[in-house]
């Protein structure tokens, strides 16, 4: 689909990072604007211009980037010298790259995870969290999420899931290891699986076209990198976020959670608001996508209220 001319970046580029990886990103918006840097999901899902419409460019300054592996980062779909603490580094190699101070982290299901173990890492550089779809990155999340856990809700989408796998496996690091096989047909049928998965239950709205939803943005990148990062618990140790939220909690936070979120259970948002002083709380009719009507239009209220 072509740019808009409301989508255009004021500049783009990459940043070399460490081992090799090279991250693509763009700024939008006012460049004298409120800083704000934009986390995408996955991980591995990359940035779209989607999702510029949060966004007034008139009044933010916006760095979208697409994380270690992803999309139009480059080496693709990567899981050398890729894990959590890489990511949380990159983050401020690109804000000093960039020359911005404090900033305004924005992060949905893994960029929420993402923007959480940044802000205890740097608490001091954060201006203030506006998160979607919170995901703890803990056993509870990953058991409800690749272990069986959402066929209590969608048993056909996990039977098509789980018929690849063979007895004993654990899904992750198989569906991984055909991924990452030489034979281009094995790795393309099983990363589109793993997408397919995922897309059968991450809005609320009726899906008519998985296959023009999986177009839209680079599933390959998202389904190897999710895999690897699931496969080795996200890197991080169990709980990590609880066990250090008592390091953000006087972060202004706000949290838009769907109600009907079967990726991110809704007691995560309840859990992580439970420990924070300065946060609110928004559940909405919605599913897990940031694009579901009520999702989308809490966010955008939230962001006006947290920057103003």
């Amino acid at each position: 689909m072509a740019r808009t001319p409301d989508q255009e970046p004021y500049q783009k580029g990459f940043i070399k990072v460490s081992a090799g990886h090279k991250l693509y990103y763009e700024l939008f918006g006012n460049p004298k604007g409120i800083p704000v840097i934009f986390l995408h999901g996955g991980p591995g899902a990359g940035f779209s211009d989607n999702d510029k419409k949060f966004f007034d460019r008139r009044r933010y300054n916006v760095i979208l980037f697409d994380q270690r592996g992803s999309s139009r980062s480059t080496p693709f779909g990567s899981i050398e010298n890729n894990t959590t603490p890489d990511l949380v580094q990159d983050i401020d190699l690109i804000l000093d790259y960039l020359h911005f101070d404090k900033i305004y982290v924005f992060g949905g299901s893994w960029g929420s995870t993402l923007a959480l173990c940044y802000a205890i890492h740097n608490p001091k550089r954060v201006l203030g969290l506006i998160l979607r779809g919170i995901w703890l990155a803990n056993r509870y999340s990953l058991d409800h999420y690749i272990g069986g856990g959402i066929k209590e809700f969608f048993p056909d989408v996990w039977d098509r899931f789980a018929k690849l796998l063979k007895k004993g496996v654990r899904p992750a690091d198989y569906y991984l290891e055909n991924m990452l096989s030489s034979d281009k047909k094995i790795s393309d049928k099983f990363a589109y699986e793993w997408a397919y998965y995922e897309m059968s239950f991450y809005t609320i709205r009726k899906i008519e076209n998985t296959e023009e939803i999986l177009n839209a943005f680079s599933y390959k990148s998202m389904a190897i990198l999710e895999a690897h990062f699931i496969k080795n618990n996200c890197f991080l140790p169990e709980d990590f976020i609880m066990n250090n939220a008592d390091k953000i909690k006087n972060i202004k936070t706000s949290i838009v959670h769907g109600r009907y979120d079967f990726i991110c259970p809704p007691v995560m948002a309840f859990r992580l608001h439970a420990a924070l002083n300065i946060s609110k709380l928004n559940i909405m009719n919605a599913g897990h996508s940031g694009y579901d009507p009520e999702n989308f239009k809490m966010l955008k209220t939230e962001l006006k209220r947290i920057t103003s």
